[in-house]
């Protein structure tokens, strides 16, 4: 027998990647039953022995509440999610309609072959991602690169006393902190410009030439963030606050470790563009600078999110160019982004989705605001980010309304929750302000995401929505692939693939009232405030990498090949590795679906 079983799992990933004489040796560690049609090889909740391995027949998998998950044939195993997780079944296998004979391989000797075999490992470590890179300013949190205690004096401190402290220090500027709270800064510019330059009194207080309400950032943002409002607003010191509490200063002389240079370096070219022409020949290098950042095996969330910046700063220069074109506004408004912009999520290929918020009272009828939202979004359109195909664009009128008005669509979208009410909540639950008076999507969501937590029937037919996007899994362990048409043999990687994440996300936050609108920060705050259990947000946020993971590499693909990138992946481009962890990723969401559908998100 053991002779058989190493000529089978010699042809079985990653089996194949073992010596001869390791292979004869896990060979003989193998037991062989057969199961009769119809028989449980075990169900949701059982102690697993080991891993399974289909030599010959099906094997039906579903999970906890009986949904089909999975059916397996030869060469497939299972049973691995919950042996490496606690020894415990996550689902329950049965065979199908003609016997199988299953392999199962104890869970001592898997996490042997784990541990001494990188292949092995790397096989089994279902949240593949990229390598980390620590050094890498795009990667680390800010935080992280504060050095010292921070350098701080009073406001009513003489500007000679803080001139002093600041050379003795050896910094070259200082937060102006009152009762622990920073309400300005002083750079060593200040101090030339605005004390020698224009020889004021040494003893007034620095309050006098300090920058009252500097733009701060918080520990926990990117390291990428310092250096992309360094240039956008070209400033030289930025203090990190935490919770108003001045922590301290990041200075350009921090930066000497950036790497994320190139995506930094079109925001700086964007900022200074005198036209959408300008813009869209920087705006055409995107392709490159992601191709470049998956080779450099970048993180997903960190591409996209360097991508989306780039769409930012696009943006919120048109908007400054039209602007100045138009002259004062007549009433105050906000540029907001939503779906894929909005949650900071953008890819080598996205189109537009915007809308504008007017203050109460604006007429959004008049040119002014007309004139702003063609202009800035044919200025989009031009440099890449084509025209919704949706139409969920400021140009339509139904998105440039004042703030009253989106107040009713939010609530009449929870109230009398239709399919198209549905699919505009989901967009707009995804906002998030570009340019403008801010506060005005803040006054907006503020109300919304409690009222939509409260109402049961609202979230209940948002869970329904969330359901209509399903993973790509075919019978048999294969991958439901577009049969007709230009993609046929594809996976859609974005409405089958990243989408149903992406809804699941949402309703997460919706039950945890969870602020945040990009997908995995939203799945960390529920696994973090309960709405699901640690292993399934694991197991969810896992999945997730993977499947982004995948999408991005297979556009760099495109992009090297000399094609546009786009979002469909043919599974024959992946090595059985990847299809594997693939699959596996899909099987996780479908599960993910099916707890919520039958009612215990809560549970994942």
């Amino acid at each position: 027998m053991p002779d058989s079983i190493v000529d089978f799992i010699a042809t079985v990933h990653p089996y194949d990647s073992l010596k001869r004489d390791e292979l004869a040796r896990v060979a003989t560690s193998f037991s062989r039953r057969t199961f009769a049609p119809g028989d449980l090889i075990y169900q949701f909740g059982d102690r697993l022995p080991g891993l399974y391995l289909i030599e010959s027949g099906q094997v039906a998998v579903t999970d906890r509440n009986g949904d089909s998950v999975s059916q397996l044939g030869p060469r497939n195993s299972f049973g691995e999610r919950g042996l490496l997780r606690d020894g415990v079944a996550v689902t329950s296998a049965r065979v199908m309609d003609r016997p199988a004979v299953i392999l199962m391989l104890p869970r001592a000797e898997v996490t042997r072959l784990i541990a001494d075999h990188r292949a092995v490992a790397r096989f089994f470590d279902r949240g593949r991602g990229p390598s980390d890179r620590g050094g890498d300013l795009a990667r680390l949190k800010v935080g992280e690169l504060l050095s010292g205690k921070p350098v701080s004096c009073t406001p009513d401190t003489p500007i000679i006393e803080a001139a002093r402290q600041m050379r003795d220090a050896r910094v070259s500027s200082l937060g102006i902190t009152q009762g622990g709270r920073l309400i300005g800064l002083v750079t060593i510019r200040d101090m030339s410009n605005r004390v020698v330059a224009e020889g004021r009194d040494m003893r007034q207080p620095v309050s006098a030439v300090m920058t009252p309400d500097p733009v701060t950032l918080a520990p926990t943002a990117l390291g990428y963030d310092v250096l992309n409002i360094m240039l956008e607003r070209r400033i030289g010191h930025l203090p990190v606050v935490d919770d108003g509490r001045f922590v301290g200063m990041i200075s350009q002389t921090d930066l000497t470790r950036v790497q994320a240079i190139s995506a930094a370096g079109l925001i700086r070219q964007v900022a200074k563009a005198r036209d959408t022409a300008q813009m869209a020949a920087i705006t055409a290098r995107i392709p490159e600078l992601l191709t470049q950042l998956v080779q450099a095996r970048q993180r997903h969330e960190i591409i996209t999110r360097m991508i989306t910046d780039i769409a930012d700063a696009v943006t919120r220069r048109l908007l400054d160019l039209t602007a100045a074109d138009l002259g004062p506004a007549p009433a105050a408004w906000c540029w907001a982004a939503c779906g894929s912009q909005g949650r900071q999520e953008q890819t080598g290929t996205s189109d537009q989705d915007n809308c504008v918020i007017l203050a109460p009272g604006a007429d959004p009828k008049d040119p002014w605001f007309t004139t702003l939202a063609r202009r800035v979004s044919d200025g989009l359109h031009a440099c890449g980010y084509v025209h919704c195909p949706g139409d969920m664009m400021a140009t339509n009128p139904r998105w440039c309304q004042p703030l009253d008005v989106w107040q009713g669509y939010f609530r009449d979208w929870m109230t009398h929750p239709s399919p198209e009410a549905q699919m505009l909540a989901s967009v707009m639950f995804d906002l998030r302000a570009i340019g403008g008076d801010v506060t005005l999507l803040g006054d907006l969501q503020d109300g919304t995401l409690d009222a939509a937590s409260k109402n049961s029937i609202f979230i209940a037919h948002m869970v329904g929505n969330s359901l209509k996007h399903r993973p790509p899994l075919g019978l048999i362990g294969g991958f439901a692939t577009i049969r007709t048409g230009e993609h046929r043999h594809h996976i859609d990687m974005k409405h089958n693939g990243v989408v149903p994440v992406t809804d699941l996300a949402r309703v997460y936050a919706l039950q945890g009232r969870i602020g945040t609108v990009n997908t995995r920060a939203r799945l960390e705050e529920a696994e973090a405030r309960g709405v699901i259990s640690a292993t399934g947000g694991r197991d969810l946020i896992a999945a997730y990498d993977m499947i982004q993971t995948v999408r991005l590499e297979n556009q760099a693909h495109l992009v090297r090949a000399g094609r546009r990138p786009d979002n469909y992946l043919s599974p024959a481009d992946l090595s059985d590795f990847e299809r594997s962890h693939l699959r596996d990723a899909f099987v996780v969401v479908r599960g993910m679906q099916s707890a919520v559908g039958h009612g215990k998100g809560m549970l994942g």
